[in-house]
C-alpha cells in the first residue's frame, strides 16, 4: 500500500467528528539528523548518515489467537548515491522477504543479537530506496496481548503497544532511534467486533473485509521519532471532549474517563496561550487497561494513559498535563539520544506545572512541584550527591540515569530555577524560541545549553549565576536551586510532625486536604508504625477505601513495610488488577525488604500477576525478586 497523506478535511469517521486543520501545514516531510558526537546513538545499529529512514508504511493482521502481528513494512530510504546498504534495527522480527519496489528480492542478513538491543537487520538494495520487508512478530515485547478476563468487559481481547525506548523494533523494522524522525501510514486488520485505534489521524470508515474482519486506515505526515508509533485494539469507543479533543476507552469507563477528562480543552489552550500552536491537529486519548506498564505515554494524537489517574475529582489530572505538554516537548523536540532524556521529561514536568497553574491556580500548582522536590531530596539522599546518574545529562543510552527524580523532577526545578532568576517574561520567550526553533527536530543537552548561552543569557556574569552547565553536566543539585514555598505544606507537615510526636489525628483537616497534601502527609509518616497505630490511621482516614491510586499506594507500601497482616489481601488485589511500574515495582521491593514474611508474599503474587504485567513492568519486577539474575 502506498501512502498518501491525508486531506486536511479527512473525517475521523470512528469518533464522529471532523479533524480540524492540521495545526502546522508547513512541518517538514523530511527531518535532519544530528551530525554532531553527542548525537550518536548507541542503542541502534542503524547508520543514519550514511542510509536512513524516511517513511514507514505498514500493512499488518492482528491475530489475536497467536498473538502475532504479520504483514508488511514498505520503507522509504534516504541516501547518497552509491551507498547500497542500510541498516535497521531487528529485535526478534521473522523477516519472510526483502523486496525492492518491483518486487525483485534484495539480499539481507540478520546479523549477531545483543541483550537488550536486538540485532542489525542489513538490507543489500543497490539503488534502490524504496524496500518492503514481509515479516512477523510474536511475543514481541512492545505489544501486551490481554485475554477478555483481563479487561473490564469480559468478553473480547485488547491489544496495545508500548515503544519507548527502543521496543518498537521487537513488531515494526525500522530505524529504532529518537534522532531519526519518520513520517508514517498504517493499515491495520482485526477481528470485526473490534476498534483500532494509532497514534496517527484515521483515514475514514474502516474497510469491511470478507473474513469477518475490519481494517482501519491511519497517516502521520510529520516526521516523528519511530518509538512514537503506537497502535491499540480493543472493544472501545469514543466520546467527545471539544472540537479537537476526545477521549476513547472500554464501554464500562467511558463516563468516569469523559468526566475526569472534561478540562482538556482548557488545558490545550492554556498549553497553546503559554508556548505557541498545538501542531498536531487532535488531541486524543485512549483509557487503557490497568495493565499498562506507565501513567501515560505522548503518543501524537492519541496519548495512552492508565486507568490510575481516574480519582473521580480530577487531583491526578496532572498527568493529562504532563502528557499534553509533551507535544511540545518531547514530540516535537525531541531528545536525539537517550541520555538526554531529561530534554523531553524534563522540560515537559516544567511545563505540566504551568499548564496547572493556568487551569488550577497556583496553590495546587506550588503544592505539585514541592512534592517534585521533595522527590529528588530523597533520592540524592537514597544514592548520594555524586552518584553519576543524577547529572541530567548520561550516556548515550541512559544507563545511568537514576529514575524519575533527576530527569523528570530535576529537569523540572532546573527550568524553575532560570525562570524564578531571570524572570517569567525572559524565560517563557526564550523557550517558546527554542520550540520554534526546533520544531520537529532532534536536540542534544549541549545543543540547548548553548541556545540558552546565546539566546537567553545576558553576561557572563548572570551565565554564571545561573550554574547552567552544573545542573545539566554535573551530579547533585546545585546550590542556586530555587526552592519549594515551605508554606505550600505548613499545615500538613505540622499535621504529619503532630502525628508522629503523640499520635494525634485530625481527619476533618484531611477530609479538607487535597490530593498533593494527603500524599505529602502519608510520605511524611514515621516509617515504623504499630498494628494498633496504623489500624487507627485507617479507620480515622479511611485509606482503605481511598479511590485516589497515588494515596492507596502510600497507603499500601506503608502498611507493607510495617508486617501489617491486616492490608495483605488489599496489598494482593491491588498487585493483581493495575499493572504501572510506578506503583507496582516500589510495593514488591517493599515486600522483599521484609525478610521471609514480604518475600513469600511477593512471590506467591507475583507467581500469579506476572503474566499480566507489560514487559516493562515484569523487566523491573524481574530484578528486584531475583537481583542475583538482573
Amino acid at each position: 500500500m502506498r501512502f498518501l497523506f491525508a486531506a486536511l478535511s479527512v473525517s475521523l469517521a470512528l469518533a464522529g467528528c471532523n479533524v480540524p486543520e492540521s495545526g502546522d501545514p508547513g512541518a517538514p516531510k523530511v527531518a535532519p539528523v544530528l551530525d554532531r558526537p553527542d548525537a550518536i546513538d548507541t542503542q541502534t545499529f542503524a547508520k543514519p548518515l550514511e542510509a536512513r529512514v524516511n517513511h514507514v508504511d505498514l500493512d499488518l493482521d492482528l491475530d489475536f489467537e497467536t498473538k502475532t502481528v504479520s504483514g508488511t513494512a514498505m520503507i522509504d530510504i534516504i541516501a547518497d548515491k552509491g551507498v547500497d546498504t542500510v541498516i535497521l534495527d531487528d529485535d526478534g522480527l521473522e523477516i519472510e522477504s526483502v523486496t525492492d519496489a518491483e518486487g525483485k528480492p534484495l539480499e539481507y542478513e540478520v546479523g549477531e543479537a545483543v541483550e537488550g538491543k536486538g540485532a542489525p537487520l542489513s538490507i543489500t538494495m543497490g539503488d534502490a530506496r524504496e524496500i518492503t520487508i514481509a515479516y512477523s512478530a510474536s511475543d514481541a515485547d512492545a505489544l501486551q496481548w490481554l485475554s477478555p478476563e483481563q479487561t473490564a468487559g469480559g468478553d473480547h481481547p485488547y491489544l496495545f503497544s508500548q515503544g519507548q525506548a527502543t521496543l518498537n523494533r521487537t513488531w515494526i523494522p525500522t530505524q529504532d532511534s529518537p534522532g531519526i524522525r519518520q513520517t508514517w501510514s498504517a493499515r491495520i486488520s482485526a477481528p470485526e467486533e473490534l476498534t483500532v485505534v494509532m497514534s496517527g489521524l484515521s483515514q475514514g470508515d474502516p474497510e469491511q473485509l470478507d473474513d469477518g474482519r475490519r481494517a482501519f486506515t491511519f497517516a502521520m505526515d510529520k516526521p516523528v521519532a519511530p518509538y512514537l508509533i503506537a497502535l491499540a485494539a480493543g472493544d472501545i469507543v469514543f466520546e467527545e471532549l471539544g472540537p479537537r479533543s476526545g477521549v476513547w476507552s472500554e464501554p464500562e469507563m467511558i463516563e468516569a474517563a469523559a468526566k475526569e477528562l472534561e478540562d482538556t480543552e482548557a488545558m490545550i489552550e492554556a498549553a497553546e496561550e503559554l508556548y505557541g500552536p498545538y501542531r498536531w491537529g487532535r488531541y486524543d486519548m485512549i483509557v487503557l487497561p490497568p495493565a499498562f506498564p506507565y501513567g501515560g505515554m505522548e503518543n501524537p494524537v492519541m496519548t495512552f494513559l492508565t486507568p490510575t489517574f481516574i480519582a473521580g475529582d480530577k487531583s491526578l489530572t496532572g498527568l493529562i498535563a504532563h502528557e499534553l505538554a509533551h507535544s511540545w516537548s518531547g514530540n516535537l523536540v525531541t531528545n536525539a539520544v537517550w541520555g538526554d532524556g531529561w530534554l523531553n521529561e524534563g522540560v515537559t514536568s516544567y511545563f505540566e506545572n504551568r499548564i496547572i497553574e493556568q487551569v488550577y491556580g497556583k496553590e495546587r500548582a506550588e503544592q505539585e512541584a514541592a512534592l517534585s522536590y521533595a522527590n529528588i531530596v530523597k533520592t540524592l539522599a537514597d544514592v548520594g550527591m555524586d552518584a553519576p546518574g543524577t547529572a541530567l545529562h548520561t550516556k548515550s543510552d541512559g544507563g545511568e540515569l537514576i529514575g524519575s527524580a533527576i530527569a523528570y523532577d530535576k529537569g523540572a526545578y532546573f527550568l524553575r530555577t532560570i525562570e524564578h532568576e531571570v524572570g517569567r517574561d525572559r524565560f517563557d520567550a526564550w523557550l517558546t524560541q527554542w520550540f520554534d526553533n526546533h520544531a520537529f527536530q532532534p536536540a542534544t543537552s549541549q545543543m540547548i545549553l548553548d541556545d540558552m548561552m546565546e539566546n537567553l543569557v545576558e553576561s557572563p556574569e548572570e551565565a554564571e549565576k545561573l550554574k547552567l552547565r552544573e545542573w545539566i553536566f554535573e551530579p547533585g543539585l546545585p546550590d542556586n536551586v530555587y526552592k519549594p514555598d515551605p508554606k505550600a505544606f505548613a499545615e500538613v507537615d505540622a499535621a504529619a510532625a503532630a502525628f508522629a510526636n503523640d499520635r494525634k489525628l485530625d481527619d476533618k483537616a484531611w477530609e479538607s486536604w487535597t490530593s498533593a497534601e494527603r500524599q505529602r502527609f502519608l510520605a511524611n509518616l514515621p516509617r515504623t508504625l504499630e498494628n494498633a497505630e496504623l489500624a487507627g490511621l485507617d479507620e480515622a482516614l479511611r485509606l482503605s477505601a481511598s479511590t485516589n491510586n497515588e494515596e492507596l499506594f502510600l497507603w499500601l507500601d506503608l502498611a507493607m513495610a510495617n508486617r501489617y497482616e491486616a492490608a495483605v489481601p488489599q496489598t494482593e488485589q491491588f498487585l493483581s488488577r493495575v499493572g504501572r511500574a510506578k506503583f507496582v515495582r516500589p510495593l514488591f521491593t517493599t515486600l522483599m525488604d521484609q525478610g521471609a514474611w514480604g518475600q513469600a508474599i511477593a512471590r506467591r503474587v507475583y507467581a500469579k500477576t506476572r503474566s499480566s504485567y507489560h514487559s516493562v513492568t515484569q523487566g523491573g519486577v524481574d530484578k528486584v525478586l531475583n537481583p542475583a539474575g538482573a
